[in-house]
């Protein structure tokens, strides 16, 4: 479905910015973001504090302590962050 919105032309070039950084589209990012907030503030048990965006808007799993990251983790994650 297409709908409009209007947003602040500098919230809009940040997100475009951010999109093209995260090498994904500005209509994924809207997406994750309107799922996260329907869903709620509080992660599934299972995915709190698994990765983090750094500084140039790129996602890093956290290391734990005698644990391998999988081809699993890393699409499960993609999957979240609408890459």
């Amino acid at each position: 479905m297409k709908t409009t919105i209007d947003l602040p032309d500098e919230l809009l070039a940040e997100a475009k910015a951010t999109a093209a950084r995260r090498r994904t589209t500005l209509k994924a990012m809207v997406e994750h973001a309107l799922k996260r907030e329907i869903e709620g503030d509080l992660p599934r048990r299972d995915q709190r504090n698994s990765f983090f965006i750094d500084e140039h808007g790129l996602p890093l799993l956290k290391k734990k302590r005698d644990s391998r990251v999988t081809s699993e983790m890393v699409y499960h994650m993609m999957e979240e962050l609408g890459i």
